[in-house]
């Protein structure tokens, strides 16, 4: 290991003495390990009051010894640098260098460079860098299976020729290795404080996450940090849950970081009486992502839920999609689905979903349900084929696809007599945070999400040219679909029933599978139509208290053309936490609960996240159903502008995609549209045909009227709304 270590450390020292080359290399590893061992590290710093928390599930590794290789044509010699993580074996057409080689050379002509990787604690990983050979996700791995997957998800034996490519995160710097890798952090400062026991709390003005600096520590004892999101969980010692204990045995003033970043807004430092500090700091951890959605209107409360859902959305977005940065800082899959949803209209940071599908994925053999609940091996599914949609990333589909199928036969194992899903033992039906909600029997909204889930994989399947299988999927979620209406509906309740037990549907309607079927276009119009006032407007109905469910329901009733009662029921919902002083949208609200009863959840008095992913969903909803843009073909090479002011008198924002942002801006008479990407259908209501110079106005449908935009011009839309 020391050897090993002196090695990396002299090609580390040499590198800057390389000359200037025209391409660009990065680290690579086998696809998705690095995902898995980030994850894993990320996922467990995860401490209560001190103490470690592990997750839930079962945990997946790394392979430890990879081999990687690329065959190149030279048309002169060349000299190529290697850095490595890991013991490594180098082969040139099939010899075995000497040694632990920083530098080879290469003759011109044809040629195979090969190198076998072994690291148990770390991802096997390589940085090769040359003129023209360089490491990137062309070269071809292998965990020493002897068989390599080709990009239509077959096996093939090393005979073949098309193979997939391996995993990277475009760390490119070969001086850092990638199991050092870390968010940058900044520092910022509390913009107060106020005195407390031998202390004082100190309130950095709005919830954040990053590590606690002790400047000009001193003495002999015990200093103590509790926190809190809530300045009434930083005064409670006993029943916070984070804090840090430090031993201090200082004669001289020394700056003190915590080794553990925490979620906060609010520090209680409480000392021993012969311990001193001149004042604390933090160092703010976070994604560097760019923000390129946006959306402003004529309501100012509107704008401040937008920008604080925005706020929220990137404190949880890290090395992955986390669901809340206080607890639990873990990759959930219900959670990270949204989270997807909600960066195709901020960051567009694609890299992001990618690695946070992988580690949700982890290896086969499939053992459990993703986080080990149904529900969310479904959403995994479904934001496979939606990262498609809004990227056109085709290879991603086309290299995950064989998880894909590995993990739906695994479940399609586990349907019982009738054909349907329900509980197993192993398994947690989750469905939403809701109290007397039953998970019992065959529940209508798990079947639902299992067909989405079959369509998925028919769509996947035919990316993968897997026709076959495709053709199978499809037949499998029409012959679900069939069985769903046949034994859910209930045509005097107007809506699908929660359950069956016992071979017998029940009289119980919840929101769940009814919202979920308008949006996944199920119902018949007229069906739509019945579930829309029976159920997701009728308030005998138990409402949905969490903004995860609140995500949903919300998108059901916009995709209904609701927007003017949406956007009263956001202003209601996400503008009554900031009523009461929330600088961050919070894992659940309830308007009926008072006081520090917000704070409480799992029967801990602070036990509730107040700053969780699902809380930022206004992000999508505004996107997606007021500006109105969405793709139509993968990567928005097509697209529909259909803007709703819901009541508004006008709003404006950005949409991002892969080549450039959609901008739309739009009042009672005017809407205005530039594009930077593909071509899309401007789609307005107007009492009269609107006007537009240099384009054409098709009326499509009585008062219904359509623009073709087209990318790099702008557009000036006059209609009478």
């Amino acid at each position: 290991m020391k050897n090993l270590k002196k090695i990396i450390l002299l090609s580390i020292l040499t590198f800057s003495m390389l000359p200037v080359f025209a391409q660009k290399a990065s680290w690579i590893w086998y696809p998705g390990d690095f995902d898995i061992y980030m994850s894993n590290v990320m996922q467990n710093r995860r401490t209560e009051r001190g103490s470690f928390f592990p997750v839930f599930w079962k945990m997946d590794s790394h392979y430890v010894l990879v081999d990687f290789h690329k065959e190149f044509t030279l048309s002169q010699p060349e000299e190529v640098r290697l850095f490595v993580e890991g013991t490594y074996h180098v082969k040139i057409d099939g010899q075995a260098i000497t040694g632990f080689p920083k530098t080879i050379n290469i003759p011109a002509g044809k040629h195979k460079l090969s190198l076998k990787v072994y690291s148990q604690g770390t991802v096997p990983a390589i940085f090769v860098q040359g003129k023209t050979i360089v490491s990137d996700d062309t070269w071809l791995t292998t965990f020493e299976d002897k068989e390599w997957i080709d990009q239509s998800g077959k096996v093939s034996d090393k005979s073949g020729t098309t193979f997939v490519s391996a995993g990277s995160w475009n760390l490119s710097d070969p001086n850092v290795l990638p199991s050092t890798f870390k968010l940058p952090v900044v520092a910022q400062y509390a913009v107060k404080k106020e005195q407390a026991g031998n202390g004082y709390v100190a309130d950095f003005g709005k919830e954040t996450f990053g590590f606690i600096k002790v400047h000009g520590l001193k003495g002999k004892g015990k200093l103590s940090l509790y926190y809190g999101e809530s300045k009434e969980e930083s005064l409670s010692i006993d029943k916070c849950e984070t804090l840090d204990y430090l031993e201090v045995n200082l004669a001289n003033k020394k700056d003190s970081i915590m080794p553990l970043s925490k979620a906060f807004r609010f520090v209680n430092i409480q000392a021993d009486n012969a311990v001193t500090a001149d004042s604390i700091s933090m160092l703010y951890e976070y994604s560097p992502v760019t923000e390129r959605g946006s959306f402003k209107s004529s309501d100012a409360e509107l704008n401040k839920i937008y920008d604080v859902a925005k706020y929220t959305f990137h404190l949880n977005t890290r090395e992955f999609f986390i669901d809340g940065i206080k607890r639990d800082r873990w990759v959930w899959s219900g959670d990270a689905y949204q989270s997807y949803l909600m960066n195709y209209y901020s960051f567009f940071d694609a890299p992001t979903v990618k690695r946070t599908l992988l580690a949700q994925r982890g290896k086969d053999p499939v053992t459990a349900h993703i986080n080990t609940i149904m529900d969310y091996s479904f959403y995994w599914f479904l934001g496979i084929y939606d990262y498609y949609k809004f990227t056109g990333d085709k290879k991603f589909v086309q290299d995950i696809y064989p998880r894909m199928q590995s993990l739906m036969t695994y479940i399609d194992g586990r349907k019982n007599k009738n054909g349907l899903l329900e509980w197993m033992p192993g398994d947690w039906i989750f469905i939403d945070w809701a109290d007397k909600l039953s998970k019992d029997g065959e529940v209508s909204f798990e079947q639902l999400l299992y067909a989405r889930s079959l369509e998925t994989m028919a769509l996947c399947a035919n990316l993968a040219n897997d026709t076959a299988n495709a053709a199978k999927y499809d037949q499998d979620a029409k012959a679900l679909k069939t069985k769903i209406f046949d034994l859910y509906w209930n045509q005097n309740k107007n809506a699908l029933v929660h359950s069956r037990i016992a071979d017998q549907p029940t009289d119980n309607v919840t929101r769940y599978a009814n919202m979920f079927g308008i949006f996944f276009d199920y119902f018949t119009p007229e069906q739509k139509l019945a579930v829309k006032e029976h159920v997701l407007l009728n308030d005998k109905i138990a409402k949905i208290t969490t903004p995860y469910m609140r995500f949903y329901e919300l998108e059901a009733l916009c995709a209904m053309g609701e927007q003017s009662y949406v956007l009263k029921e956001m202003k209601s919902y996400w503008g009554g936490m900031l009523k009461l002083g929330a600088t961050s949208f919070w894992e659940e609200y309830n308007p009926d609960k008072k006081g520090v009863e917000h704070l409480e959840m799992y029967g801990r008095p602070f036990g509730k996240s107040l700053c969780h992913a699902w809380g930022a969903s206004p992000i999508y909803l505004l996107g997606k159903y007021y500006l109105g843009v969405s793709p139509n073909a993968p990567g928005y090479e097509t697209y529909t502008i259909q803007p709703n002011l819901g009541g508004l008198e006008w709003m404006e924002g950005k949409v991002p995609t892969a080549n450039g942002n959609i901008s739309v801006y739009i009042n009672k008479k005017e809407i205005k549209v530039s594009s930077a990407t593909g071509v899309g259908r401007l789609k307005i209501k107007s009492k009269t045909k609107p006007v537009v110079k240099d384009a054409e106005v098709k009326e499509v449908s009585k008062g219904i009227y359509e623009v073709l935009i087209e990318k790099g011009k702008d557009y000036n839309v006059r209609y009478s709304g």
